[in-house]
C-alpha cells in the first residue's frame, strides 16, 4: 500500500514535481507544475503506481480500464494489467474525445477511467462520455495526481494517489505575469 508520502517520494526522486511560471493545459496559470513523464518514464514506478490504483479498485468487478491519450495510455495499461483486464485509451479526433483503432466497450462494461494529472478535469469528464455514449458503465476514476485540491468532482468515487492544493490562476489575474515572469518550460527546471 503506497500512502501520499510515498508517492510524493517517487515524484520528488524523478523530479516530476517543478516550481517556476507555467501555462497549464487547461489555460490557467500556475507557480507549480507536474511532469507526469518525469516519473512515468521509469517502468518500475509505473508499475507501482497503477498497482496502487488498481488495488483501490480490486473488489469492484472492473472489466475495463479506459484512459486518454497521453499518459492514460500508460496507467490504463498497467492497471489493466494489475486487475487482469482490458484496457484501451481515448484520442482526439476533430477536437473530440472519441475511440478509434477498433476499441469497443460493450454495452454495460463496468469501466475504470484513469488519468494522470488533474487541474479542471476536463478530460477525465472527456473519457466519462465516450464511456457513457457506448453505455459503458462508469466505476470510478483513478488519478496520479489531483491538483484540484479535491475541488474537481466527477460524481463517481475517485481515488488519487496523491492530492495537490497548487495555486492556479487566470491569465487575466496572475501575479507571476505581472511580475513579468517568463513561462518555465515544460520538462525543463531552467527557465
Amino acid at each position: 500500500m503506497l500512502t501520499e508520502q510515498d508517492v510524493m517520494k517517487m515524484l520528488e526522486e524523478t523530479k516530476a514535481v517543478l516550481h517556476g511560471h507555467f501555462l497549464l493545459t487547461s489555460g490557467l496559470h500556475s507557480p507549480m507544475y507536474v511532469e507526469k513523464f518525469n516519473v512515468l518514464q521509469h517502468p518500475r514506478y509505473t508499475e507501482k503506481l497503477c498497482q496502487e490504483i488498481a488495488r483501490r479498485y480490486a473488489n469492484d468487478n472492473i472489466e475495463l480500464v479506459v484512459g486518454p491519450t497521453t499518459g492514460g495510455i500508460l496507467l490504463a495499461h498497467e492497471c489493466g494489467k494489475a486487475l487482469n483486464t482490458r484496457a484501451i485509451f481515448t484520442e482526439r479526433e476533430n477536437g473530440k474525445m472519441t475511440l478509434k483503432r477498433g476499441f469497443e466497450i460493450p454495452p454495460g462494461t463496468r469501466c475504470l477511467v484513469v488519468e494522470d494529472i488533474v487541474t479542471t478535469g476536463g478530460s477525465v469528464r472527456e473519457v466519462m462520455e465516450v464511456v457513457k455514449e457506448h453505455q459503458g458503465v462508469i466505476v470510478g476514476i483513478g488519478l496520479l495526481v489531483d491538483r484540484s485540491g479535491g475541488k474537481v468532482d466527477f460524481g463517481v468515487r475517485t481515488e488519487p494517489l496523491l492530492r495537490l492544493d497548487v495555486t492556479t490562476y487566470d491569465p487575466n489575474d496572475c501575479p507571476l505575469c505581472q511580475k513579468g515572469e517568463p513561462f518555465t518550460k515544460r520538462g525543463r527546471t531552467g527557465k
